[in-house]
């Protein structure tokens, strides 16, 4: 039983972060932003230490018991870190358009709103995604294929048509900036709205430990009977596997209310 609920441990934490189309063989793949390397680690990391200081203040059981707990909250917190830096790119990615269409209303030649607009994105690797569709008027491989990615997307095709027909870029750039901003308000708006139903998923998690402490402090002593007996080591895993089948659940749903 511990062999196998070691083995679902490290399975949740080598499985994908979220639903990214994978990039083409032979893609160039640009440097992890440091945030984004550290909840990489942050999962194994967080299953080990859990697991191991459960096992030896515990049974072997709970200490697979919490490396799979620990495995499941480190793959939430890297999918929250994600999503903070994909919104955090498509912000930079916005500060970098604004720089763009002021530069070019104000009849710079592209070369020169080209290094204004790289020069004025908050966010080093998005200046590093956004040069080469500037100046060559394509996206460098491998960029993800999120909001940000196709504003970059469309951005390029403008810039392609300018260099074909003479049209100004500062239009196109405008309404890509507009929109893009748009959808990131429409987001803040909508993870505002489930910002409670995620606080009282919260705290329905926690009440299974609140029981455990009341049983305690009354002298039932739930925690020998959950780890000492057969009968309570099967309900311990049934319940801890419940208690992780409902958080998944009750985060998909949200992803799935934020993400229309």
């Amino acid at each position: 039983m511990s062999e196998a609920l070691a083995c679902l441990a490290a399975a949740l934490v080598a499985w994908p972060a979220g639903s990214r189309r994978s990039s083409p063989p032979g893609a160039r793949r640009w440097p992890l932003r440091p945030a984004v390397r550290r909840t990489v680690t942050g999962p194994l990391l967080l299953a080990a230490g859990t697991g191991g200081v459960a096992a030896v203040l515990g049974t072997p059981v709970v200490g697979a018991l919490a490396a799979v707990c620990g495995a499941a909250a480190g793959r939430m917190l890297r999918r929250r870190a994600a999503a903070s830096a994909e919104r955090s790119r498509s912000r930079a990615l916005v500060e970098a358009l604004g720089v763009l269409a002021a530069e070019v209303r104000a009849g710079r030649p592209l070369a020169e709103a080209t290094g204004a607009a790289v020069d004025g994105c908050p966010d080093p690797a998005t200046a590093r995604e956004l040069a080469p569709v500037l100046r060559l008027g394509e996206p460098p491989p491998g960029v993800p294929r999120d909001e940000a990615g196709r504003a970059l997307g469309r951005v390029a095709a403008a810039v392609r048509l300018s260099g074909a027909t003479g049209c100004s870029l500062a239009g196109v750039v405008t309404a890509v900036e507009d929109d893009l901003r748009a959808r990131l308000h429409a987001e803040d708006e909508l993870r505002a709205a489930v910002a409670g139903p995620r606080a009282s998923a919260a705290v329905l998690a926690g009440l299974p430990v609140l029981g455990l402490l009341m049983g305690g402090g009354v002298g039932a002593d739930p925690w020998r009977v959950l780890t000492t007996t057969l009968p309570g080591t099967l309900l311990l895993i049934a319940g801890v596997l419940l208690e992780i089948a409902g958080l998944a659940w009750t985060a998909r749903l949200v992803r799935r209310a934020v993400d229309r």
